[in-house]
């Protein structure tokens, strides 16, 4: 191909990415009324924890408040399709291996100083850092050139993320990476002011400054003076545009009562009686798959034919009629893979054989010992209520479970005797790859099964670097029918957040990916 015609494309291509933009934030609302400004969004969401981490690399942050406060090179509109966000449009090399981003001009952060590349050259090589302790530095490790000798402190930079100039940053792939702007959306890839960072080390994150819709302004506080909740405040200069409500307050411990007088605009749907009433309710298109995962490098569970037994022994609707939370919508899954992504399709069979289950174990003449049974912290009731439903499917198979709550990957991997663990995986971003490589590749940090396979591993490896959508998919689809027969983790449920809002908020659309990612500078209040 000619350079010309590169260049031609390459224009074509910008303008599509600007016409687009301007068309998407140029919609009228839902309602064809006049937005209004002012007013305050007080939001609980699913958690009764406040975590209080607002460094979005960490394992433990708050991707709703990361995303208020933050912004990326590129996000993902309702509809899975990669807009542009800080980068006003970006260029893909023929061979696929580098990509060139151009950022926004005269963007600010909160405390006024201007986005440049080498904002976003520091705020990536973070997550490669080892001293920060990101679990996500695995999704950079392999593909960017320089990030393996940069973690190993045997080079100062990453040579694969460079600032070309104050508005252009590029990053060098070692093989063309096909889920690259995927990548580039997650909600760890948000771009820090690399002074502050510096200057004030981990207090930064007491007040931070991102480019978001909404900047810190004071935390909330109990009785106690323990901090329970976030304030944030309009960010007046957002380059989108200015976000119609004055603040918006975080906190956990808002309840139904808070709700019905009034106090608080939005929460997980708690009580089926609001369902019908004057309020709205609204659900979520994330993608949240439960596992129960098994220990597959242990003995008994190191033989396939006693993990299938473990799935045959599950009845996964029996499950779900036993949870008393309207918060969620459950629908059972049989597949690794969730069918809603493309090429994917739902596996409805039922797949409960109590029977066929105890004929394997007799065969296999199993002895199992008392299990731990592996529930992330925090705790909760629907948590509780799941291990009660497992726990006694289980006790039929001769299967006894003692329930452990854990923090880390690691208190589970340091475990010797075989065990079980209950997992929710939310996928970050529309691809296969996501769910894959985090929970089933061998060298994944997430990786609490023990599980291995290297013809997976390889698998996973070839659609790292297959640009055809279609031969793409036909290796995850491999990838699903090793899993199916290998089962070291059986699929339960996939799970779907439920929302009750006042009547009077407008604006809100939807995410696709789950109320975490709720864009609320789009919500205005008409009382």
């Amino acid at each position: 191909m000619s350079g010309k015609v590169i260049e031609k494309i390459s224009t074509v291509t910008t303008v599509f990415f600007l016409i687009s933009f301007c068309l998407l934030y140029s919609e009228k609302n839902d309602s064809g009324q006049e937005p209004q400004y002012g007013g305050v969004f007080r939001i609980k969401l699913f958690s009764d924890h406040f975590e209080g981490e607002l460094d979005p690399i960490k394992s433990g942050s708050s991707i709703f408040l990361s995303e208020q406060l933050y912004d990326g090179l590129v996000r993902l509109d309702k509809n899975f399709n990669v807009i542009p966000s800080l980068a006003s449009y970006w260029e893909i090399s023929p061979d696929g291996k580098k990509y060139t981003f151009h950022l926004r001009r005269g963007v600010l952060f909160h405390h006024g100083g201007e986005l440049t590349s080498e904002d976003v050259k520091y705020s990536l090589e973070r997550i490669l850092k080892k001293e920060n302790s990101s679990p996500h530095y695995q999704y950079f490790l392999s593909r960017v050139e320089g990030a393996e000798a940069f973690r190993e402190g045997k080079a100062e930079q990453v040579s694969g993320f460079s600032a070309k100039d104050k508005y252009t940053f590029e990053i060098l792939w070692i093989k063309p990476y096909v889920s690259a702007l995927y990548l580039m959306s997650m909600h760890f890839c948000k771009i820090l002011p690399k002074d502050r960072p510096l200057e004030m080390g981990d207090k930064f994150f007491l007040d931070p400054s991102g480019t978001g819709p909404f900047a810190f302004e004071y935390w909330l506080r109990d009785t106690r003076l323990d901090i329970v909740g976030v304030r944030l405040k309009r960010n007046e200069g957002y380059f989108i545009g200015m976000p119609y409500l004055e603040a918006v307050e975080f906190c956990p411990l808002y309840n139904r009562d808070h709700f019905f007088w009034g106090e608080i605009d939005a929460m997980p749907l708690v009580s089926p009686s609001l369902i019908g009433s004057k309020y709205k309710i609204l659900e979520d298109g994330s993608i949240n798959t439960a596992f129960l995962g098994i220990s597959c490098h242990i003995p008994p569970f190191d033989r396939p034919e006693i993990r299938k037994a473990v799935s045959l022994g599950i009845d996964k609707e029996k499950i779900i009629r036993q949870l008393n939370e309207p918060q969620y919508l459950f629908q059972a899954v049989n597949n690794y893979i969730p069918p809603r992504l493309q090429g994917f399709f739902p596996d409805r069979h039922d797949t409960t054989d109590l029977k066929h289950a105890r004929q394997i174990l007799d065969q296999q003449n199993v002895q199992f010992p008392v299990l731990l049974f592996f529930v992330q912290l925090p705790k909760s009731d629907y948590k509780y209520s799941i291990f009660k439903c497992l726990r006694n499917q289980l006790n039929v198979l001769g299967i006894k479970v003692r329930l452990r709550y854990f923090e880390t990957f690691q208190e589970i991997k340091n475990n010797e005797k075989p065990y079980l663990v209950y997992i929710e995986k939310k996928m970050n971003f529309p691809d296969p790859e996501d769910i894959i490589r985090t929970l089933f590749f061998s060298q994944s940090v997430f990786n609490s099964f023990g599980y291995s396979s290297p013809e997976l591993d390889q698998l996973l490896r070839g659609a790292e670097l297959e640009r055809s959508w279609t031969k793409r998919i036909e290796l995850f689809q491999r990838i699903e029918q090793i899993l199916r027969s290998e089962v070291p983790a059986v699929p339960l449920f996939n799970k779907q957040n439920r929302m009750v809002m006042q009547p009077y908020i407008k604006g809100v659309e939807e995410p696709a990916l789950g109320f975490y990612y709720l864009e609320v500078w789009k919500i205005w209040i008409d009382k």
